[in-house]
């Protein structure tokens, strides 16, 4: 039996993998749940922690921030997120474990076993750390992120990262405008979103705005830099990130006709 914390801020997300790992797995004890890096360091605190399914993006802190705590802690680390197969390679090859949402019941099942005997025989804590560190250097690189799944309140969509054309903030909510015209909104801020998208195809052009550079047709400056994209949508782009733009567009452009 170990001691597992489970850390996710989406309400479903949660519930789910607690009653997967209740109904699941006799070997795990489920210490607590967290819905933010905060609560988390918390119950951390309290208990003594062996696993932790973690979730990477979430608001104000995101799941890797939380890498040092499970470091102090001694505890091992399987990241629960919406990336793809192809970009988690590297979580793969650092971190314990990485599970999809949404979570496939064997999926989990292979992963507790794998976690019940690395528990077991872990004794040396620099092994654990060097993994650590990998992990947020490896995930620094997000050119390989090709999928993100998006919280529908029943579950999750997944969409190709090509399928976005833009997205919007609304408040504390954000709206992904995709190539078929559908829209989705989310209940997570933008910033959640530029922290994971690959910064060579997605840039903030404003405050409310991220576009995807593959759907940019024009940009001018007749009346203060804009945007125009592939579907007839135009949008403002603010001062302050005009000369970011405008860089980001000239690598953009090289990048792609070298290809």
């Amino acid at each position: 039996m170990f001691n597992v914390i489970i850390v996710d801020d989406e309400e479903f997300a949660r519930s789910s993998l607690f009653f997967l790992l209740q109904e699941n797995c006799e070997n795990v004890h489920i210490s607590g749940i967290a819905k933010s890096v905060d609560e988390a360091r918390e119950l951390l605190s309290l208990h003594e922690v062996d696993l932790i399914f973690l979730d990477i993006a979430m608001p104000g802190k995101n799941g890797f921030e939380l890498i040092p705590d499970a470091k102090l802690n001694n505890t091992q680390v399987v990241f629960t997120t919406a990336y793809d197969q192809y970009a988690l390679k590297a979580i793969k090859a650092n971190a314990l474990d990485y599970l999809l949402k949404p979570i496939d019941i064997d999926e989990l099942k292979e992963t507790v076993e794998k976690a019940t005997k690395l528990i077991r025989l872990i004794d040396q804590e620099s092994d654990r750390n060097e993994r650590l560190k990998n992990l947020a250097n490896n995930l620094a690189d997000r050119s390989e992120i090709r999928k993100i799944s998006l919280p529908n309140g029943q579950g999750y969509t997944l969409i190709d990262l090509n399928e976005i054309i833009h997205i919007e903030a609304d408040s504390n909510y954000s709206i992904f405008h995709l190539d078929n015209r559908d829209k989705i909104t989310v209940s997570k801020v933008l910033k959640d979103y530029e922290e994971i998208l690959p910064e060579d195809q997605f840039i903030r052009i404003h405050k409310s705005s991220i576009v995807n550079l593959n759907y940019l047709k024009e940009y001018n400056s007749k009346n203060g830099m804009e945007v125009l994209l592939k579907n007839g949508e135009k949008i403002a782009v603010s001062r302050r990130r005009a000369s970011i733009f405008a860089e980001k567009v000239k690598q953009y452009t090289n990048f792609t006709s070298d290809k």
